[in-house]
Formats: C-alpha cells, structure tokens, sequence
C-alpha cells in the first residue's frame, strides 16, 4: 500500500486519500468538473470542517452548508454534496462503514465492477479509473482486468506524472472531441 497518491499539491491529503478508502472513493466522487487536485483535496477539508471523517460523519451531516463554505469544496456545492452523502450512506448501510470492503471483498474483477458501479456517481469511467488505481497503486489483483488501454490516475506515481497524466489527459480529450465532431 501507498503511503501517499500525488492527486493534490498537499502532503496531508496525499497521505489521506492513500490510507483512507472512503477519501479515495470520496475524491473520485468529486473529481468531475474541477482539477484533480481539488477534487482529491476535498477529503481533507471535509475533515477540517467537520472535526470526522468517515461514513456515519458524512450520512448523517448536512453537508451542502459544508460544500459551500469558502473555499468551496466543489463547483457544485449542492449536487456533489448530495452525491457524497449517497455514497457515505451506502458505505455505511452496505458495509458496515468500511469503505476497503468494495474491493477487499471483490473476488474477481467481475465482481469488483458490480460493487464499484452500485456506488452513487461511479459511471463506467471512474470504474475503470479506480480500477486502475487499485491495479497499479495498491497492487490489488482483482482490479487488472479494470484497467482500461489510455493513461489514468493509476498511473500518477509523483507530482511530474500528475502533470504528465493532466497533460495528456487534455490531448486525449481535444483527439475525441474532434474525432466526433467529424462523424
């Protein structure tokens, strides 16, 4: 296991979203719409704010007042505060607060892609994202069918391979957009 994933220019939420399955899943939730060093900061603001952080903390807050503080945690206060406490909710009810359980408890890749995509806010691409992650970071075999071909969070291993990844990130995007624009 990591001690630390170079999603955020900070040590303390590096460390973190590496040691806590819930941030990591939480930092994925919010990682639409925003950098992928603010949306893998989020964690650990919710934390400083809400003095906890674990599923029952997140279930149970009215997390929209928490969003919006300034700084906001997200673009979207009120939808990705939503978001987060479905998925708080669901880790609770569903595995007793211990957000490893979706993979820990995975038998095969096929199951790991049921127990991800039942996560509020996780479509086919933060499947194979998180996948990727747990594949490459955390040496966790049920998930190296879930990596996908193209360059992703699993493969940011330092602050240099999170500009690269950003970087090629926005190439990818700009070929697909224009691949479709042209059909």
């Amino acid at each position: 296991m990591p001690d630390r994933l170079y999603y955020t220019n900070s040590d303390e939420a590096n460390q973190m979203i590496a040691s806590d399955p819930l941030a990591l899943l939480v930092g994925f939730v919010l990682d639409q719409q925003i950098t992928v060093q603010h949306a893998f900061t989020g964690p650990l603001v919710m934390k400083e704010r809400l003095g906890a952080f674990d599923a029952d903390t997140l279930a149970n807050a009215d997390l929209e007042p928490v969003f919006r503080e300034k700084p906001a945690i997200h673009r979207y206060p009120g939808s990705m505060a939503r978001r987060v406490h479905d998925l708080a909710v669901h880790i609770r009810d569903n595995y007793d607060g211990d957000a490893a359980r979706v993979w820990t408890e995975a038998t095969d890749s096929s199951q790991l892609r049921e127990n991800l995509s039942a996560l509020p806010g996780f479509g086919e691409m933060k499947i194979k994202s998180v996948g990727a992650v747990l594949s490459k970071r955390f040496g966790l075999a049920v998930a190296d069918d879930l990596v996908p071909p193209h360059p992703t969070l699993g493969d940011v291993d330092s602050p240099q391979a999170l500009l690269d990844y950003q970087a090629a990130k926005r190439i990818h995007k700009a070929e697909w957009t224009k691949a479709r624009a042209a059909s």
